[in-house]
């Protein structure tokens, strides 16, 4: 199969796409034919070594994508060839299930039925994006029902999935095309906030009883 590979930590030059085994299912493991790959902030800080944690080299990049399920290991249950899945988390592994590739090699914890109506982009997206905004929005600031929240970058992947979660939201924004594109995902924009230079600060005021400020990275 082709596969990237990264055999040294570093920059995007140390992404390299070979050949590589397909790999086999052994024990309650899953191999999924990869039809889309989720690229994601986490892959990078990984092959550029800026991660707390280091993968042994070689390895392939990638927490998230969806596919079929080809084959499945001893033991396996509720998988089966021809699943559609996409496929989220780090599972045994610091890199996650390698999906930069033609095929994973998952363990059942990484996966997770895809509804027929989501597209194999769809089902690449969910993992960090949806995971992250939700460990933000409940784990660490605590969010409740009727608070009004502020998503910073709300046209981003986790930005789109913390307005997902919430019917009311208000989102800033710096340009007429961003603020229409988080008006159709449901983050209607109260005001437009707009800071005159990088280092400039700025402050509104939100007619709302809470305010939390949710940021991933």
């Amino acid at each position: 199969m082709k596969a990237i590979r990264v055999h040294q930590l570093g920059g995007p030059d140390v992404l390299k796409l070979e050949d590589a085994p397909d790999p086999s299912a052994g024990p309650g493991e899953v191999v999924v034919r990869v039809r889309a790959a989720g690229v994601n902030p986490v892959d990078a800080y990984i092959h550029t070594g800026n991660y707390a944690r280091k993968p042994p080299l070689p390895y392939t990049p990638g927490f998230d994508g969806a596919g079929e399920v080809e084959s499945v290991g001893a033991d396996v249950k509720g998988f089966r060839a021809g699943d559609r899945v996409y496929i989220s988390g780090p599972g045994s592994t610091i890199a996650g299930a390698g999906t930069y590739a033609e095929r994973a090699l998952c363990s059942l914890s990484q996966l997770h039925l895809l509804p027929a109506k989501a597209s194999f982009g769809q089902g690449a997206a969910l993992g960090v994006p949806y995971c992250t905004a939700y460990r933000a929005l409940f784990q660490r600031a605590d969010a409740k029902p009727g608070e009004t929240v502020l998503v910073h970058g709300a046209t981003g992947g986790v930005g789109i999935a913390a307005v997902e979660r919430f019917s009311e939201n208000v989102g800033d924004t710096g340009s007429p095309r961003i603020r229409r594109r988080a008006a159709g995902i449901g983050a209607p924009v109260r005001r437009r906030c707009r800071a005159a230079s990088s280092r400039a600060r700025h402050r509104c005021r939100w007619d709302s009883s809470a305010l939390r400020r949710c940021r991933a990275g």
